[in-house]
């Protein structure tokens, strides 16, 4: 069953039941909309760009923020038979050019914060054909999103549609260069939902609270566990802690995935004060799961200070493996927590050496894996999809180890690894460590070259607000918590750079601090 169907039959089951709540807090904006309506609006959107020459295999760029009209838009566009391209809300005007380019994009649905990046590329976007705008303050030339899909039938659309065929090209951040085109199709979709609803429990009951960008695998595949039964999400499109709390009470959430930056700053905003938990009710708020990045375990020691009823778990994903879910702790398992758990529902894992290889229990080599969810190949690129999709199996570039129970623990990127004078110094153990430091907000290790040694690590640390924090403390710490190969050779303080899903920009440290001194 596709998600398109699983749609379709929740707007049979459920046609007057919630399915979408989307909040602005700024603007004291709600909006809900039913399954009923939901299927029918995304069938407007289908019927609105099959009159516009769109069809089976044609590619159309999605560039939106969070919205029920993001959903209602991607779901148009897979109906069609066509390939949904959503793209990153940070994308420069050069990267769009860039993303539209290599689909041959045919048409492009926009909302209006993206108006500007968009018309100074427009002349040069050859293949597209039609723009369709959602916002207010219409563009020339472009067609209202609300216009289009009244004019048009709320009729399904008869296109024949099966499991391997193509529907979401998506492209990588681009935090290791240009964005990388990720070919998806409905059945890795599908799988998607089968392994959140397995790995969570979801049921109609269920509310997931959705925080991270719908664009990216991680938070729309999340919602998939729900799509599956039926249950509803809540969007909430400003992110504090505050905020989040307030959504949980208002709309008893039920599930929250959260980014390691968003929990960090729930437990500062608790700490200081700022932030008490007795003044909402969070009764409802059964799961708090986080994934897209490594977790430091002490971070899930102090949430579960606060939170010590609350369900925890740690998920595994990349995009090339149709987000989070390959790998998981499971909420049975937090006595692991700084593993990342074992293969997900319907999935296979395994840690090999260069040459493809098993390593012995306990060392460390490149994590591989295998499932439903595995990408059909990065578009246009066969050297690449060769190098990373070798006899079935998936190398996600993640060095990893496991345990005598089997549970695997992240070490860190195979491009990561600093190799200092001979020695391996896995910047994640490192940053672990650090992490722990009741100073420290975030924290992340890099190489950078020596002249003597190679490489030597360098740890950029960010301190809690209103902390004050010296290198000789950093060093003292260092020099109790880790092995001596292990210590940073530098400690900086700067702020530590995220993307949209919470990944470390490794890259644009290293560009900024390799000749740091």
């Amino acid at each position: 069953m596709t998600i398109s169907e699983m749609l379709t039959r929740n707007a049979i089951l459920y046609p007057n039941d919630t399915v979408l709540i989307e909040l602005r807090p700024s603007k004291q904006l709600r909006k809900e909309i039913i399954w009923r309506e939901f299927n029918e609006r995304a069938n407007r959107v289908a019927n609105a760009l099959m009159d516009r020459g769109i069809g089976k295999g044609d590619k159309v760029i999605h560039l939106m923020m969070n919205s029920i009209n993001w959903l209602e838009a991607y779901f148009g566009i897979i109906r069609t038979g066509a390939w949904a391209v959503p793209l990153s809300f940070r994308f420069t005007s050069q990267d769009i050019k860039y993303c539209a380019d290599i689909a041959e994009a045919k048409s492009m649905i926009l909302g209006e914060e993206f108006t500007e990046k968009v018309e100074v590329i427009r002349s040069q976007l050859t293949t597209i054909k039609n723009y369709i705008f959602v916002g207010k303050n219409l563009p020339e030339d472009m067609e209202d999103f609300e216009d289009a899909i009244d004019n048009t039938s709320s009729r399904p659309a008869e296109i024949e549609i099966s499991a391997h065929d193509e529907c979401g090209l998506y492209f990588t951040s681009g935090t290791t260069g240009e964005p990388k085109p990720i070919l998806l199709t409905h059945q890795n979709m599908e799988s998607a939902a089968i392994v959140e609803q397995s790995h969570h429990y979801q049921t109609h009951e269920d509310n997931f609270v959705l925080l991270p960008p719908l664009y990216h695998t991680g938070a729309k595949m999340h919602w998939f566990g729900s799509l599956i039964v039926g249950g509803r999400a809540t969007i909430l499109t400003e992110i504090s802690p505050q905020n989040i709390f307030k959504a949980v009470h208002n709309e008893r959430g039920t599930i929250v995935w959260l980014l390691v930056p968003w929990a960090q700053d729930i437990l500062g905003a608790m700490d200081r004060g700022e932030l008490k938990k007795e003044e909402y009710d969070l009764s409802c708020w059964r799961l708090m799961h986080i994934g897209a990045q490594p977790v430091p375990p002490s971070l899930i020691k102090r949430w579960k200070g606060y939170f010590p009823e609350m369900q925890y778990d740690t998920n595994y994903g990349l995009s090339e493996s149709t987000g989070p879910g390959c790998v998981h702790l499971g909420i049975e398992n937090e006595n692991k927590v700084g593993a990342i758990g074992k293969a997900g529902f319907g999935w296979e894992t395994r840690i090999v050496n260069d040459s493809g290889e098993d390593v012995a229990q306990g060392e460390v080599g490149e994590l591989v894996v295998r499932g439903n969810g595995m990408m059909k190949e990065y578009y246009k690129n066969p050297q690449k999809t060769a190098e990373t999709i070798k006899n079935g199996w998936l190398y996600t570039g993640d060095m990893a180890r496991m345990d005598s129970e089997g549970f695997i623990y992240l070490v860190d990127r195979k491009k990561d690894v600093v190799i200092t004078g001979g020695e391996n110094i896995y910047p994640v153990e490192v940053e672990d460590v650090l992490q722990s430091h009741p100073k420290i907000y975030d924290v992340a290790v890099i190489g950078i070259p020596d002249e003597r040694l190679g490489e030597i690590a360098v740890a950029v640390i960010d301190q809690h607000p209103g902390e004050t924090l010296t290198k000789e403390e950093i060093n003292l710490f260092c020099e109790q918590s880790l092995p001596c190969h292990k210590r940073p050779r530098r400690i900086i303080f700067d702020k530590v750079p995220r993307n949209p899903t919470g990944k470390i920009e490794k890259p644009k440290l290293r560009q900024k601090y390799s000749g740091a001194s």
